[in-house]
Formats: structure tokens, C-alpha cells, sequence
């Protein structure tokens, strides 16, 4: 038997100790399978969250995508319109060319004598393409590329013809829309143009975008699993709303007037960076017409400006970009800010006036102003003005009297003037890019002595001619207005414009003595040149130099008729190298010739004082002698004390004229000679063309008689241009135009 110490001893069974082990195994197993089960579980819990949660939306639309079929419906851009209706943006349909790869490639391989390369050769030559760009977008691996948007009609049939000649799968034309421009450069900075997608990038077609653009709509249907119609299910449609036709203030006529009377400009006066040419109605500010020299063709924004070489340029790359920014699609009128110079003095005189100190009588002495670090401040004449009243301090533009003025005013009033006039702040026209005034932080005496003539500070041709437009109605600071409305396509107005009065800046008393004064400027001041005869023009010359050595900016601003505004504009020539800087010898000229435009065209009443009516009579109009013997062609030609000149060879004064030069009802100036002739087709009377310049009206007129000439003369003053050489020949009668101006007490 075994004692108990024996029992204890006693080694557990074989078996015993196998199932132990096995169960632990067992144990631990199932412990890990439990594990792996729970993380999987655990995991596929995660991932439906995932799914149902944060990829939810997104999976159930992709499922409703594939089950439905959208197509968007692209809506009509808006047009732009002017004040007349007339159309100036416009949609037209071009083509767009795109490929499927996959099914292009695979019509290519089965066509003898074609391949992708000579395929991608032929494309590119055809859309002006990069064949190695064509090659590579036939080789993607997708279902949709685009090789060119937007081609011209005649483009589109060459790539049709292709189409057709290989009977091409997977090369196709799509029907497009492209912005199109009625008047090329005209009004080009206002207008603004798109972008290839139809997208406003600059001028109003930027600023209007939202309205211009429109509503995207859309057709839905549903699709079976294999992408086709599901029948008898109908489609769903969201409506397309075609953008707003906006209509400006611009008047075509009115900006060609412009346009071309600043191209005048600057050709004839050597003007080396531009101009500015804004006409503004100052009773409710709306703009007529902006101008902004150099400028560019709407219809191929890209192109390369003046002085660089089309076959060289590339107008996307962003180098090309930064230039045309610098350069035609910047926006003078509303971009560059200038010193004022004399322009600017109405507003201080209008501060003086409006604050009780000064008035009509005032009386100031033409003296410098000494003792300001160490400085002299002069008027812009060394001759001096003397003693004057203030109406003949603004006609000689006198720069001690506006300093004296300021003075009076004060420091604070001075500038708070200048603020109420809209000077510190944009004038918040509806175009991109504006800029606004630059003033002194905290400007001293010597900076208002010197602003009070325009100098030390700068604004912009806008807010100038704004704050001119509130002296002429009466003291009113209105907002340029540029868009008057919104119509839709079948002529409804939606939306209206209206004029908006920002602030009331003087009474109209102060108006009413500012429009005078203004007034003898140009009737008897530094802006003569600007005067027409039958309207009553008041205006303000301007001549500034920049911190550029000898480059100077000529401007000047006016407003007709005084006494009843209608019209107000504004001319800057920037670098002018020709004869004259001077505002009122350039830029006078340019606003006198478009004033009588736009006045007349506004069909404005003209006038007539003493001065004017002495004027017509030195103008004569040539009588109709066609079929009138030359005998009595001759004696009514005596009658009216006009020189003429007889074909050589006339022997029988019986014969019929068959022509005359100038024609009948040719209206020229005094001492008017006429050319006769009894043959249509006769040899002409020839002469030569007088040298006019720097001559007299009188002297011109004496001149041209003695050639046997007419001339028609605008202006007054001496000659400073004529439309014929000097030496070169023409007919005898002929009618050169002649154009006159001041150069003696001129700014």
C-alpha cells in the first residue's frame, strides 16, 4: 500500500495531462478565432458606417447617376445694348470640335492610307494647332476631348469635308456659341470681353456678369442597367434662363465722335501714351462716352498691341498678358490717376465762394507767395496778371490768387471740400478696376497752397469730370451711371438704374457764378480755343507735369450750354511731343470740335451772339452753275464777288457748265474762287498748295486767293494745321480745311 506522502507525490495520468494541454490550445484558438471575428466584424461595422455615413451621399448620387440621364441646356448670354438700342455684344454660333479617342482610334486603324500621325497632322493644320498636342489628346485614355472651341464657319466645313472623305467615327462638330463684338475697338474698354467659356472678364461684361449669364437647365430621363432609355418614363425637365440683355448709357454716335476726335489728337500732336476722352450728361451723370487710348479689337482681345510683331506674339502666355495689361486693356479713364493742374482751380474758388470769402469784387494781386521753405511759389506766366477780380483770375488761371484763396478757406475746410467733391473715394462707376484719388496723410500749409492749383496730389479722369458735371447741375455729386437697365429678350424692363445723387456739395448760387466764370474762360481766358460759335461753352484748361523729365499731361474740361448744361467733356493727352503741352493749345481744340459734335447731335438750339453772327459773314456758299452758260455762270459769279477760273481754250461763253469745283453748296470761308468747266472730262486748272501755318485768318484767306484756292477754317487764332501739304498740287477751287488756334495767354 502507499503511504499518504506517497499519494501526494503521485504523478498525474498521461492523459490527464494531454487533455489539459489540449484544452488550453483549444482555449487559445478559439480566444484568437473569437478575436480575428470580432476585429473583422468590428472592421466590416466600420466600413459600412463609412459607407452609409461619410460616403453616402456621394455613392447614391453616383447610383442615380447611372441611373439617369442629364443634359445640361446651356442659357443664351445676354446682350449689351446702348442707350439706343443698338446692338454692341452679341452671341453668334460657331463650332466645336471634339474627339472620342477610343472610337476615333478604332475608325483610324480600318482606314487604308490614314494613321494617327498623318490623322493629328491634318487636324493641326486645319485648326492651327500643335500636331504633336492633337497627337497626344488622340491617345488619352478617356471618352471626351476637346481640340478646339469656338472656329470660324469656313473652318468648320474644312473639318466636315475631312469628316465626310474618310467617313470618320468619333470626330465631331458641336454647336457653340461665341461672343461677338458689332464694333471691333469701339467702346472696347467699357464693353469688356469674354472668356473662350463665355465668362465676363473685364469691362461690363465682367461687371454684369451675374446678370448677363444666365440660368443653366436641364433634361433628365432615366437609364436600365445597360445605359439605355428606360421607355414610357418621362423626362423631367429644370427650366434654362437665358441672361439679361443690359443696356447702357454709351451712345455710339456720340462715343465715334470721341474716338475719332482722340485719334485726331494724338496723331497730330505727336501724343506718345495715350489719351482720355469721357462725355458725361451732367444731369444725371450718365456716361455717353468713354474713351481710353491705346485700345484693342473685342474681337481678338489677344493681339498684339502697337510695336510688337504678330508673328512672334503669343497673346496667352502670362508674359504676353502682363503687357496688354500695362498697355491697351488698361482702362485710362478709370485706372490712371494724374495731377489735375488748372482743371482742378473751380473747386477751390467754388470752396471760397461757398464759405463767404470771396466774392465777385474780390480783387488779388498776381504776386508770389514767398517765405515757404525757401521757396517762391509763382504763377505758372513769369509776365504776371497784376491786380484782378476773381472772374479774370479763373480766365488767366492765376496760381497766386487760387493760393490766396486757399488761405481764406483754411487748412480743414479746404480738404473738406475736396472729400465732399468725391475726390478721396472712387466714384463707384460699374466697371472693374477703378482707382481713386491719392492725397497727402496729413497734409501742411504748403501742400494746400500748391493742391489749390491742382498740383501734389492725383485723382482720376472720372472723378475730374464728375465733380465738373456737379458744378454744371446745380451742386448735385451724382454716380456715373453706365447701365440704365435690364430687359429681357422680349423687350420687358426688369431691372432699372436710376440716377443717384451721393451728395449736395455747393448751393446753386456758387454753381451759378462758377458757370460764369467759366464761361469768360473760354470766351475770352486761356481756353479760346474751346469756344463755338451758337453754343455757350464754359470750361477749364489744364497743363500738369508728371516726376517724369519733359513729360507733361495737357487736359480740358467743359460743359455747354453754360446757362443749361446738357453735355459735360473731359480731354487728357498724356505725353504729348509735338508743338505744344499746353491744355488749353492741344487739348481745347479736341473738346471744341466734339462739343459742337455732341451739341449738334443732341440737336441743342444753337444761338447766335454778335460775335458769331460777325463770323458768318465772313463765310460764303458756292452756287449751283451747272447748265448756266458760262456768261451768266460768270456774271453771277461777279455779283457775288467770287474769283474763278475758266477751262483753258473757251472761245464760246455760250456753252453750258457740265462742271465746277468746289460743288454747289460747298460752304468755305471769305474770298472764295470757283473753277469752270464746258467739258466733264476736261483737263483741270491746277495749282499749288499755300503754306498756312502760323498765318492769320486774314492772311490765309489772302493767300489761298492768290492760288486760286478755297479754304474752310475752324478755330481761331493762327494756323496750326491743314489737310493739304504745303506744295502739293491740286485743282484749281479745291477747299482745303484750315485749323486755327490761340497760342498767346494759353495754359
Amino acid at each position: 500500500m502507499l503511504q499518504n506522502g506517497d499519494k501526494n507525490n503521485r504523478k498525474e495520468p498521461v492523459n490527464a495531462r494531454v487533455f489539459q494541454k489540449v484544452d488550453q490550445s483549444v482555449k487559445r484558438r478559439l480566444i484568437f478565432l473569437l478575436t480575428v471575428f470580432l476585429c473583422a466584424f468590428a472592421a466590416i461595422g466600420l466600413r459600412i458606417a463609412h459607407i452609409q455615413f461619410i460616403e453616402g451621399n456621394s455613392l447614391s448620387q453616383n447610383a442615380s447617376n447611372n441611373q439617369r440621364r442629364n443634359v445640361d441646356i446651356s442659357p443664351k448670354r445676354g446682350s449689351i445694348l446702348d442707350r439706343n438700342g443698338g446692338e454692341l455684344a452679341v452671341n453668334t454660333v460657331v463650332e466645336t470640335v471634339s474627339i472620342n479617342p477610343d472610337i476615333l482610334r478604332a475608325s483610324i486603324s480600318g482606314i487604308k492610307n490614314l494613321n494617327l500621325d498623318f490623322f493629328a497632322e491634318d487636324i493641326a493644320y486645319l485648326l492651327s494647332l500643335d500636331a504633336d498636342a492633337v497627337f497626344e489628346k488622340i491617345n488619352k485614355d478617356t471618352k471626351y476631348e476637346v481640340l478646339k472651341r469656338k472656329i470660324e464657319p469656313e473652318t468648320a466645313d474644312s473639318i466636315k469635308e475631312y469628316i465626310e472623305m474618310y467617313s470618320l467615327r468619333g470626330l465631331a462638330l458641336e454647336t457653340d456659341t461665341k461672343r461677338f463684338y458689332r464694333n471691333n475697338n469701339l467702346a472696347a474698354h467699357v464693353i469688356g470681353f469674354t472668356t473662350e467659356d463665355n465668362q465676363g472678364l473685364t469691362g461690363v461684361e465682367y461687371a454684369m456678369e451675374k446678370y448677363l449669364k444666365g440660368t443653366p437647365g436641364m433634361i433628365m430621363g432615366e437609364l436600365d442597367a445597360r445605359r439605355a432609355e428606360v421607355p414610357l418614363k418621362a423626362e423631367s425637365r429644370v427650366a434654362v434662363r437665358d441672361g439679361l440683355n443690359a443696356v447702357l448709357t454709351i451712345d455710339s454716335a456720340i462715343q465715334l465722335f470721341a474716338a475719332s476726335a482722340l485719334e485726331k489728337a494724338i496723331a497730330d500732336n505727336d501724343v506718345r501714351r495715350g489719351g482720355v476722352v469721357i462725355v458725361m450728361d451732367p444731369r444725371n451723370a450718365d456716361i455717353l462716352a468713354l474713351v481710353s487710348k491705346p485700345d484693342f479689337n473685342l474681337n481678338d482681345p489677344y493681339g498684339p498691341p502697337s510695336g510688337y510683331i504678330e508673328e512672334t506674339w503669343n497673346g496667352r502666355t502670362q508674359a504676353a498678358t502682363d503687357i496688354l495689361n500695362k498697355t491697351v486693356w488698361r482702362n485710362k479713364a478709370i485706372m490712371d490717376t494724374f495731377e489735375p493742374g488748372s482743371t482742378f482751380k473751380p473747386f477751390t474758388i467754388a470752396a471760397g465762394l461757398e464759405e463767404g470769402v470771396i466774392s465777385m469784387e474780390s480783387q488779388f494781386r498776381c504776386e508770389p507767395l514767398t517765405g515757404y521753405y525757401d521757396t517762391d511759389l509763382n504763377c505758372w506766366t513769369r509776365v504776371g496778371h497784376g491786380t484782378q477780380d476773381l472772374a479774370h483770375a479763373m480766365m488767366n488761371s492765376c496760381n497766386p490768387a487760387l493760393m490766396r484763396i486757399s488761405q481764406r478757406v483754411g487748412r480743414s475746410n479746404f480738404y473738406a471740400y475736396m472729400k465732399d467733391f468725391g475726390f478721396y473715394e472712387r466714384t463707384g462707376i460699374n466697371l472693374p478696376g477703378e482707382s481713386q484719388g491719392i492725397f497727402q496723410r496729413s497734409p501742411r500749409d504748403i501742400d494746400m497752397l500748391v493742391a489749390s492749383f491742382g498740383q501734389r496730389f492725383t485723382i482720376t479722369p472720372l472723378e475730374l469730370i464728375t465733380a465738373y458735371s456737379a458744378i454744371a447741375n446745380g451742386g448735385n455729386l451724382l454716380k456715373p451711371r453706365l447701365v440704365r437697365e435690364l430687359r429681357d429678350d422680349a423687350g420687358n424692363v426688369v431691372t432699372r438704374f436710376e440716377p443717384e445723387v451721393i451728395r449736395k456739395v455747393i448751393s446753386k448760387e456758387t454753381c451759378d457764378l462758377l458757370c460764369e466764370m467759366l464761361e469768360g474762360v473760354v470766351n475770352e481766358g486761356t481756353g479760346k480755343n474751346a469756344y463755338v460759335g451758337g453754343y455757350r461753352v464754359a470750361g477749364k484748361t489744364g497743363t500738369s507735369q508728371t516726376t517724369e523729365e519733359d513729360r507733361y499731361i495737357a487736359s480740358f474740361c467743359a460743359f455747354a450750354p453754360a446757362d443749361n448744361p446738357v453735355a459735360c467733356v473731359f480731354v487728357m493727352l498724356d505725353d504729348p511731343r509735338g508743338d505744344s503741352h499746353m491744355g488749353g493749345a492741344i487739348a481745347a481744340p479736341v473738346a471744341q470740335k466734339l462739343m459742337e459734335e455732341v451739341l449738334t447731335y443732341l440737336e441743342v438750339e444753337r444761338i447766335y451772339n454778335e460775335r458769331d453772327l460777325k463770323e458768318q459773314v465772313k463765310q460764303a456758299i458756292i452756287p449751283d452753275l451747272l447748265g448756266k452758260p458760262v456768261e451768266e455762270a460768270v456774271r453771277q459769279l461777279n455779283d457775288l464777288g467770287i474769283e474763278y477760273k475758266l477751262q483753258s481754250g473757251i472761245t464760246d461763253t455760250r456753252l453750258p457748265v457740265a462742271a465746277q469745283t468746289p460743288p454747289a453748296l460747298t460752304r468755305v470761308s471769305a474770298k472764295p474762287t470757283v473753277a469752270l468747266y464746258v467739258e466733264a472730262d476736261a483737263e483741270r486748272v491746277m495749282t499749288r498748295a499755300p503754306d498756312f501755318m502760323n498765318r492769320t485768318a486774314f492772311d490765309a484767306g489772302e493767300l489761298a486767293k492768290r492760288a486760286g484756292i478755297n479754304i474752310r477754317t475752324s478755330g481761331s487764332g493762327v494756323a496750326k494745321g491743314q489737310n493739304v501739304p504745303a506744295g502739293e498740287d491740286i485743282e484749281a477751287g479745291s477747299v482745303i480745311d484750315v485749323s486755327f488756334r490761340y497760342t498767346d495767354n494759353i495754359e
